[in-house]
C-alpha cells in the first residue's frame, strides 16, 4: 500500500475569521434567558470539574460498547466495527449549530490519523511517531504523555499511528519499530514492552490494537519491503505470545491457480508461466507480505476474527511470486482463541495492482430472500463493497462501482497500463461506518487515474521492494466521494464529490448523521438518508483521520483529529478539534501565568536510532511545559484550530458554524 505523487492542497481560509467565528459562538445569546432560581454564574462561581476518572475496562464493557454511548473503547466503536454512535443530541435538525468546544495540540507533526478513544472523562490519543496522551474531556488539559522512541525509520507510507487498545487498566500501543507496548492507564508508565517483529526488515504496526479475553491482539504491516506478514494474540498480563498465524502459508500459497476474481472478472494471467516459474520462486512464500493494516472486527458469540490481508510482495511484479499468493487480498475469518483459520475469501488472487484488501471489516446482519443472515462487508480498493456471509465466506452481495473503473485488471507492463482505480483505491484504509437505521454503509473514497509499470527487482532486506511503478496521470481530475451503499441490494442509495482524493474514514451517529473528512481541511456532517451536507468546519489541516462520538456531563461531542497525510500530501497540523453544541459562558479572566506552549515536533524523543521509551507525566519537575488546549473563549487570542500545520476557520458554506 503506498502510492507516488500527491495531491495539490487548496487554499485556507484565514485566520481572523476563525477567531471571530469561534468567539462569538462562545459568547452567550442576548436574550438568553437567566437559569431558573438566581443569576448567571460568574467565571469562578462554578463548580471546579470533576477529577477524571482511570475506569479499568472490563470484558463485559468491551462486548457491550456498541450500546455504550457515553464512552468510545475500541477503534471502530465496538467489536462490530460498525463506527456507529447511539447518541442522538447532535442530529440533522441541530448540527447546523455545531461548533468547537475545545482543541488539543499535540506538537507533533506527520500523518495524523488517530481515532481517539474515551472513557470517563479521559481521551487517549496516538500521534505520529507512536506516541501516546491521555486527555481530560472536561478540562482538555494533558494528564501525561508517552513519548516513543524509535528503533528505525524503516516504515512504508508514513509515520502513522491510528490509535489505542484499552483494557484492564491498561492502554495498549502498536509502534512502527514492531513492539507492542502496555502503559499503565493512570500515569503512561511502561508495564510491558514485547518487540514482535524485526523492524530492520521492515516489520511495524500501524493500527490500533483489539482487546478480548485476557488478548492483545496486532497484526504486522510491512509488504513493501517483502516481510511475511502474521496475525499475533499476547496476553494483556505479560506480552507473552499466545498464537500467531501467518498471513501467507508456508505450503499451498499457490493456491487453485484461478483465472477469474471469484465474481468472474477475467484476471488476464498467464497461469502456464507462472507455473514454469515455481521452480525458480517455490520459495517466495518467505517473503509474500500480506500485511495486517488495520482493526480487526470481531463476533464474540461464534469466536471468530475478521482480519483484512493486504497485496503480496512485490506489490507489481508477480513474476517472481507464482499462484494466487494466499491469503494475500483476503477477508480471513479465525477462531479468536486458537489463531486456527476457519475460512478465506480472495477477493483478488495474484494481485498486481496493489489493490490491498485493506479497508477494515464491518459485521453486521442482512435480509437475504426473506432470511437474515450474519454478514461482514469490506470496502475494496477495487471500487466494489463486498458483502460475505461470516459463518461461510461466501459472497453474498458485491456492490455497484463506487469509483470510476477502468481496463480492470489489465496487466502491468514495463511501458506503463493505464488502469482505474488507482493504487489508492477505490476505498483505501479508510474504515467505512455502518447505520443500522439506514442499513447503509458509508464509505469514503478517491478516484486518482494511474499508470501500472512493472519491472524485475531483486529482494534486499529492508529497502523497498515493489518491483513496480504505479505513478498518477498528469492533467487528470482527481477527486474523492462518500457513497451511502445498501448492503442487501449493493446499490448505491446516494453519493458525494468531493474537491479532493478522500482518505481517513467515516462516522454514523444515531441522530441521522455521517461524519468525514477531507484533505482540503473541510470537516462535513451529511444527513445519512440523503448525502446533504449539513454542517461544515475548516480545521486549517487536513482532516484524514476517522471521527468518534462520546457524551460528557450528559452533552454528547464529536471528536476528529487534524493533521494531514503522508500518502496524498495533504497539508499536516497537530490538532484533535471536538466539537459540541453551544454552551453559553462568560470570557475566561486573565490568567496569572502565561500558557504553556506547544512543543515543538520530536522534543522529547531520543536521537535517531536510539531504541528505548519516555514516558512524561503533565506538570512533571523537569520535562517542560505542561501541554494545554486552546479553548473556545481564547479563540481571539489564539487564531482558531490552525494547529501547527496551517491556518483554520469555519466555513460559511452549507451549515457553517456560525
Amino acid at each position: 500500500m503506498i502510492t507516488s505523487g500527491g495531491w495539490r492542497a487548496a487554499s485556507l481560509l484565514g485566520l481572523g475569521a476563525a477567531a471571530f467565528l469561534w468567539l462569538a459562538a462562545c459568547q452567550p445569546a442576548a436574550d438568553e434567558e437567566t437559569p431558573a432560581g438566581g443569576e448567571r454564574a460568574e467565571v469562578g462561581e462554578a463548580a471546579a470539574p470533576a477529577a477524571p476518572q482511570f475506569t479499568a475496562v472490563t470484558d463485559d464493557m468491551l462486548r457491550g460498547a456498541g450500546t455504550d454511548g457515553k464512552n468510545w473503547i475500541t477503534y471502530g466503536g465496538a467489536y462490530n466495527n460498525q463506527r456507529y454512535s447511539p447518541l442522538t443530541a447532535i442530529n440533522r435538525e441541530n448540527v447546523a449549530n455545531l461548533v468547537p468546544r475545545w482543541m488539543f495540540q499535540t506538537g507533533v507533526l506527520g500523518s495524523f490519523e488517530t481515532t481517539p478513544l474515551v472513557l470517563d472523562g479521559v481521551m487517549y490519543i496516538t500521534t505520529p511517531f507512536s506516541n501516546a496522551i491521555a486527555v481530560d474531556t472536561r478540562t482538555g488539559r494533558e494528564i501525561w504523555r508517552y513519548n516513543h522512541r524509535s528503533g528505525t525509520t524503516i516504515f512504508c507510507c508514513g509515520p502513522n499511528n491510528r490509535g489505542v487498545g484499552l483494557g484492564y487498566g491498561k492502554v495498549f500501543l502498536g509502534t512502527l519499530d514492531a513492539r507492542v507496548i502496555a502503559l499503565d492507564q493512570k500515569t503512561g508508565e511502561v508495564v510491558w514492552d514485547q518487540q514482535i517483529a524485526d523492524p530492520d526488515a521492515g516489520y511495524g504496526f500501524t493500527h490500533a490494537p483489539l482487546v478480548y479475553n485476557n488478548m492483545v491482539i496486532v497484526g504486522t504491516s510491512g509488504a513493501e519491503y517483502g516481510i511475511r506478514g502474521h496475525v499475533d494474540a499476547l496476553n494483556a498480563e505479560t506480552g507473552e505470545q499466545v498464537w500467531r498465524w501467518y498471513t501467507i502459508p508456508e505450503t499451498g500459497w499457490e493456491g487453485n491457480w484461478a483465472e477469474t476474481t471469484p465474481s468472474g472478472d477475467n484476471l488476464n494471467r498467464d497461469i502456464e508461466a507462472e507455473k514454469a516459474a515455481m521452480a525458480r520462486w517455490g520459495d517466495s512464500w518467505q517473503r509474500g507480505g500480506a500485511s495486517m493494516w488495520m482493526t480487526p472486527a470481531l463476533d464474540p458469540e461464534t469466536g471468530t476474527l475478521f482480519v483484512q490481508t493486504g497485496n503480496p510482495s512485490p506489490d507489481l511484479d508477480g513474476s517472481q511470486r507464482p499462484g494466487d499468493n494466499l491469503y494475500s487480498e483476503s477477508t480471513v475469518a479465525l477462531d479468536v482463541n486458537t489463531g486456527q483459520m476457519k475460512w478465506y475469501h480472495q477477493h483478488v488472487p495474484h494481485d498486481v495492482w496493489d489493490l490491498d484488501a485493506v479497508s477494515p471489516a464491518i459485521l453486521f446482519d442482512v435480509q437475504k430472500d426473506g432470511q437474515t443472515i450474519k454478514a461482514v462487508g469490506h470496502a475494496g480498493k477495487t471500487g466494489w463493497v463486498y458483502v460475505l456471509n461470516r459463518e461461510t465466506g461466501e459472497l453474498i452481495t458485491r456492490s455497484e462501482a463506487f469509483v470510476p473503473q477502468e481496463n480492470m485488471f489489465a496487466q502491468p507492463t514495463p511501458e506503463g497500463t493505464r488502469m482505474l482505480p488507482g493504487a489508492n483505491g477505490g476505498s483505501e484504509w479508510s474504515p467505512a461506518a455502518y447505520s443500522p437505521q439506514t442499513g447503509d454503509m458509508y464509505v469514503v473514497a478517491l478516484h486518482q487515474p494511474m499508470t501500472y509499470a512493472n519491472h524485475f527487482a531483486p529482494y534486499e532486506k529492508g529497502k523497498l521492494w515493489l518491483g513496480s511503478a504505479f505513478t498518477a496521470i498528469p492533467d487528470e481530475e482527481q477527486w474523492g466521494n462518500v457513497s451511502a451503499i445498501d448492503v442487501a441490494t449493493g446499490q448505491i442509495t446516494w453519493q458525494k464529490q468531493t474537491e479532493g482524493p478522500m482518505i481517513g474514514g467515516a462516522l454514523a451517529t444515531a441522530g441521522g448523521l455521517v461524519f468525514a473528512g477531507e484533505g482540503n481541511g473541510l470537516f462535513k456532517a451529511y444527513d445519512a438518508e440523503t448525502g446533504e451536507v449539513l454542517w461544515q468546519f475548516q480545521a486549517g489541516a487536513g482532516v484524514n483521520s476517522a471521527a468518534m462520538a462520546f457524551e460528557q456531563d450528559g452533552e454528547q461531542f464529536i471528536a476528529v483529529a487534524a493533521g494531514g497525510n503522508f500518502q496524498l500530501n495533504y497539508p499536516l497540523g497537530d490538532t484533535v478539534l471536538v466539537f459540541g453544541l453551544p454552551k453559553a459562558v462568560k470570557p475566561a479572566q486573565p490568567r496569572d501565568a502565561p500558557r504553556g506552549a506547544a512543543r515543538p515536533a520530536g522534543e522529547g524523543q531520543a536521537p535517531a536510532g536510539e531504541a528505548g521509551r519516555d514516558t512524561t507525566a503533565a506538570g512533571e519537575e523537569g520535562q517542560g511545559p505542561e501541554q494545554e488546549p486552546q479553548r473556545m473563549e481564547d479563540a481571539s487570542q489564539e487564531g482558531g484550530a490552525a494547529g501547527a500545520g496551517g491556518a483554520a476557520g469555519a466555513d460559511t458554506g452549507a451549515g457553517a458554524a456560525q
